[in-house]
């Protein structure tokens, strides 16, 4: 009996080992991507598909989406865009997420930060068009640099740009009772988030290497390509992953949807 103790006891020691609550949970082995992508990269050992909740980022520019099919397919949550400075509605924003809800998916509205408007006007914008019931998981401000915009290109220097930012989560948090996340890109984060909204969950572009490589913090969401092939869905969409395994995940939902 000893000798058969003692051949089980690295086998437990491994159990052990990999029931971690580590929010970067991520195994060396194999793991086949769950999702096809029209444009793959090649992450290394750190790949975003060994980690096991996915889920999605959409706007009016996915069209069209077949809600049961994507949860089919291995979506877990969706972020789902909602407003837009301070007088900007996504058209697709009150299908998708009754979609979503429906579908059993957990999702998020975002707000797409502009610098030419007042965080106060554009959290009054945002909480007049997000009703209580589309908010499951946490609010998300989107605040990156936005070259393209036909109207507002403004950058405000990193400590005028904190304190907006700022202010206008503090807004969400006290209306939705829930502290909300942030989506950010590599060059806004270095130019205005360094050291900075530590107690937030943050959600982070990353799509050609691992996100604690880029931007050397810990994060929730990783969002690893924008041009993933999900079904139920037409044409590119966003793929994102959780940090943690199932459990984190199921612990951390319950959690925030409250």
């Amino acid at each position: 009996m000893r000798w058969l103790l003692l051949a089980l006891l690295p086998l437990a020691l491994l159990a052990a080992s990999c029931s971690t609550t580590d929010y970067d949970f991520v195994s060396t082995a194999p793991i086949k991507p769950r999702f096809k992508d029209s444009d793959p990269q090649d992450f290394g050992y750190r790949t975003p598909h060994s980690h096991e909740v996915h889920g999605i980022d959409v706007s009016k520019w996915n069209g069209n989406i077949d809600w049961p099919t994507v949860k089919g397919s291995g979506v877990s949550f969706v972020f789902i865009k909602a407003t837009e400075g301070k007088d900007r509605v996504d058209q697709t924003f009150d299908a998708y997420w009754r979609g979503a809800r429906a579908a059993g998916i957990a999702h998020a509205p975002y707000h797409f930060y502009y610098f030419c408007s007042t965080p106060d006007e554009q959290a009054d914008w945002f909480i007049r068009n997000v009703p209580k019931a589309a908010v499951m998981l946490p609010p998300v401000l989107d605040a990156e640099w936005n070259p393209m915009s036909p109207t507002c290109r403004k950058r405000p220097p990193p400590a005028d740009v904190r304190a907006q930012l700022q202010r206008f989560l503090d807004r969400l948090e006290a209306h939705y009772g829930k502290r909300p996340i942030i989506y950010t890109t590599v060059d806004f984060h270095r130019e205005n988030m360094v050291g900075a909204f530590g107690k937030y969950p943050l959600w982070l572009r990353a799509v050609a290497d691992h996100p604690e490589n880029v931007y050397g913090r810990k994060w929730h969401f990783w969002q690893y390509t924008s041009t993933g092939i999900v079904p139920g869905i037409k044409g590119d969409t966003d793929i994102n992953v959780f940090a943690g395994s199932h459990q984190n995940w199921k612990s951390w939902v319950a959690q925030v949807s409250r």
